[in-house]
């Protein structure tokens, strides 16, 4: 639409300087020349043009214009959206997520009990096995079923066998284990890597079999472990 006014105001402008010399064209001729007949500019404002006579456009030009301008749009904002879009975080995996959260200290005993949890029950796990681990922890906390603190869940009695007498075991806070065992337990608490549904509450190791696994659904296997709810 800006490229069509621009092109009339254009044309008749060059209508009105055109009208004007041909109006003064009598003044500037010759001595002894034929002067040319003069017109006046309304004998030109009487006369029927066409849209394509004063170097307009036409509706069907219009449509094409306006179909192009259109294209030229869209192939725009496609190219601007690949741009965002290459210019975004991309996910981050799990094995990285672990890597930039390892550490030695935790935040609080609260997370010091997940980890130790995580340490003492999958250390020797795949990453996914340890934080499932860790999820099954935090899911018997929402659950009403248990205590509502970690703490209070890893240290119940006859629930995790690592706990002795309602105490938790010094973990080597030195080696790699403990630092990825952090690690899961914080990506756990802050939720970024979902692994299990909210009601999956139990898990043992596929070595023994358990007589109240027979009573629960079998959710999935992570390692060596076989989680249910």
């Amino acid at each position: 639409m800006i490229h069509t006014v621009r092109a009339a105001a254009f044309a008749v402008a060059a209508f009105a300087f055109a009208a004007a010399a041909v109006y003064s064209a009598p003044l500037q001729a010759d001595e002894g020349a034929i002067a040319p007949q003069s017109s006046h500019y309304l004998d030109h404002a009487g006369a029927s043009l066409s849209v394509s006579d004063i170097g307009l456009n036409g509706p069907e030009e219009n449509v094409e214009i306006e179909s192009a301008r259109n294209e030229r749009f869209g192939q725009f904002a496609d190219h601007m959206i690949a741009l965002a879009d290459m210019a975004l975080p991309r996910p981050r995996t799990l094995g990285e997520l672990v890597s930039s959260h390892a550490g030695v200290e935790t935040a609080g005993r609260e997370q010091d009990c997940l980890a130790n949890a995580v340490y003492f029950e999958a250390r020797g796990e795949p990453i996914e096995g340890q934080l499932a681990v860790a999820e099954v922890v935090l899911n018997r906390t929402r659950s009403g079923r248990y205590p509502n603190t970690i703490c209070e869940v890893v240290t119940q009695p006859w629930q995790f066998s690592f706990v002795r007498r309602g105490n938790i075991p010094r973990a080597d806070r030195r080696s790699e284990s403990w630092r990825r065992a952090v690690a899961v337990a914080r990506i756990a608490e802050a939720g970024a890597s979902r692994l299990l549904p909210n009601d999956v509450l139990w898990y043992h190791a596929d070595y023994v079999s358990p007589s109240w696994g027979r009573r629960l659904a079998r959710n999935t296997k992570i390692g060596l472990h076989i989680f249910y709810s």
